[in-house]
């Protein structure tokens, strides 16, 4: 009995290797870097292009550990050096890949097509350039690789390079001719890919590689370029404080920026001829939203409430009263304007006073009123900024100019009860505090506006409540 089950215990073992077959010995002896397995089991008649049913081979299984001997060894007995996975990757792109510059030499002295192409298209020089192997891309680039073609997506090795802040390799593809001003062409949108028209210096900026940003304009970038819609400088606002997740002034850069912070980098690509005023020749704008259209580098600046940019800006000799064409002014757009969503804006309340107060020190206009009727008053009440409404009520902003309707038929106190695009919840603080403003000036509140989607029947005034 005990014998019949050690035989079948055996015989399940047996048909459990058999369908799982994942590795061979030769196979086994490559993944597990044994040269001295690889050979003996070479010279006793191993078949070295041999796969399992998954399609992996030794030879893939030995680039992808970057083992030169034992990937010399298996070509010398007739290895193919184009074989590859069932997912169409070849051992050219696995060894690129892994970075060992003397595996992709030998592979390409045994006939490995360095242009072949997986199903995406990517290739092994888009594979090595994004990893950062500086080595191989030159061995690839020697060995005549293509770097000019894009992916659909518009992608390029240089621009995979840029992407992933492979400094070296952008610099060897420099050297090898790439146009440093060649935006993305993409024949079709992939995933949430950038826009059309990008350019490799946005792409830099995008991703915080400040330095190798300025040594992109060094090599021939034109710092005002607007194919990507807008330039490096409008780009930055955004960058340093993003709608999401915002950084203390002082951070550190973002990891692959090198030494150069995004205030050091502003001050450098100015010097390099960036064009602090230069204004976003066709933006984008809408009911509640900050028209970018004409916006210059200082607007978008005061929108993200960013007073040390905002105050670089100025020193290096932004104007402060150019509007976008709406006639929006960065007093306008600091308090609040154009904000679609409460709370999930950069710009906490605090740094919007400062820079408001800030703006007012070099004369700006706090009565300013946009071609929609929109005020800084509106603005505050996009925003859900109650102690902004006290400080514009207090600095001389009057209440016949901003208490009026604008273009969408919404006074600030309408709009702080909940009448706007997106998000109609009611701010009772706000609408507090403007009561309180209009109150200070002689002017009785109406009551509480209700229609379709907002009611705010719970709001008490607090001119109305009992006092203990």
């Amino acid at each position: 009995m005990r014998l019949a089950r050690i035989f079948i215990c055996f015989l399940l073992a047996g048909i459990l290797i058999r369908a799982d077959n994942i590795f061979t010995p030769l196979i086994d002896a490559a993944r597990n870097n044994d040269l001295a397995q690889v050979k003996a089991l070479l010279k006793a008649g191993a078949d070295a292009n041999e796969t399992n049913r998954y399609g992996i081979s030794p030879l893939l299984m030995a680039c992808q550990n970057g083992n030169a001997e034992i990937i010399k060894s298996l070509l010398a007995v007739g290895a193919d050096a184009n074989t590859h996975a069932r997912s169409s990757e070849t051992v050219l792109m696995t060894a690129a890949r892994t970075g060992n510059a003397e595996c992709v030499r030998a592979l390409l002295a045994k006939g490995a097509n360095v242009n072949a192409k997986e199903r995406r298209g990517q290739t092994a020089i888009m594979w090595a350039a994004a990893e950062g192997h500086a080595n191989v891309v030159k061995s690839l680039l020697e060995a005549g690789a293509d770097f000019q073609t894009p992916l659909d997506g518009g992608f390029t090795p240089f621009l995979f390079a840029i992407r992933e802040g492979r400094a070296n390799v952008v610099k060897l593809l420099l050297q090898a001719g790439v146009d440093v001003n060649e935006p993305i062409r993409a024949k079709r949108k992939v995933g949430r890919g950038p826009q059309a028209g990008m350019t490799p210096l946005l792409m830099a900026v995008e991703n915080g590689y400040f330095e190798m940003a300025i040594d992109l304009v060094k090599a021939g970038a034109d710092p005002n370029d607007q194919r990507g819609g807008y330039t490096a400088l409008h780009n930055i606002t955004w960058v340093r404080k993003p709608n999401h997740g915002e950084d203390e002034d002082g951070a550190p850069p973002p990891d692959g920026s090198g030494n150069i912070d995004s205030l050091a980098f502003v001050r450098k690509l100015v010097a390099l001829g960036a064009n602090v005023n230069a204004r976003i020749a066709k933006g984008h704008g809408g009911k509640n939203l900050l028209n970018t259209t004409g916006g210059t580098p200082f607007l978008l600046a005061s929108k993200t409430a960013d007073i040390a940019l905002l105050k670089l800006l100025y020193d290096l000799g932004a104007d402060p009263t150019i509007t976008n064409v709406d006639g929006d002014t960065p007093l306008i757009a600091a308090a609040g304007f154009g904000t679609p969503t409460a709370g999930e804006v950069a710009g906490e309340e605090p740094e919007v006073l400062e820079v408001l107060e800030w703006l007012l020190t070099i004369g700006a206009d706090i009565n300013a009123v946009d071609k929609h009727g929109e005020t800084a008053m509106h603005g505050a009440a996009y925003k859900n900024l109650p102690k902004v409404v006290h400080f514009l009520a207090n600095h001389g902003a009057k209440v016949e100019v901003w208490n009026q309707k604008n273009n969408w038929g919404w006074t600030p106190l309408l709009i702080a009860e909940g009448f706007r695009p997106g998000n109609f919840k009611p701010s009772f603080e706000t609408i507090a505090a403007i009561h309180q403003a209009m109150l200070a000036c002689g002017v009785t509140p109406p009551p509480p506006t209700s229609a379709k989607g907002v009611n705010n029947s719970d709001f008490v005034p607090p001119e109305k409540k009992s006092i203990p």
